[in-house]
């Protein structure tokens, strides 16, 4: 991939990270006011805006290994973002259709991420 396909690829992602913490604000916002809803519901925000900072992180990263660090970390944050949506819908605090939009941008966050870190290791033989 060219520079400027790097670059306008790395900013879409960039900011479709960030896009998918503000989305799960606003998700958090919906759920019920119960005491399990607000602990999972923390748990995941938590993962979530991990992934949104910690890709902002990579792409000012100062190595390759930095990058593919910091990666990892977004690969790792988002497959748990994923959990927590699981563990929300097999407790039935929320319905799986409420949480489909997430789920699945969360599923392509995880499988972009870790095709990127995939190919950085192989490039750069970092492990």
């Amino acid at each position: 991939m060219e520079d400027n396909n790097k670059t306008a690829f790395a900013e879409m992602f960039r900011q479709r990270t960030k896009k998918f913490v503000v989305d799960n604000i606003k998700f958090f916002r919906t759920l019920p006011q119960t005491e399990e809803a607000k602990i999972i519901g923390r748990q995941l925000l938590r993962s979530s805006s991990s992934v949104g900072a910690n890709y902002r992180a990579a792409c000012r990263a100062r190595s390759q290994a930095e990058f593919h660090a910091k990666l990892s970390i977004v690969v790792e944050e988002a497959d748990e973002a994923l959990f927590w949506m699981e563990v929300l819908v097999d407790a039935g605090v929320v319905t799986e259709l409420s949480l489909s939009t997430l789920a699945d941008e969360a599923s392509q966050i995880l499988k972009i991420a870790s095709a990127s870190r995939k190919t950085v290791s192989k490039n750069n033989d970092v492990k």
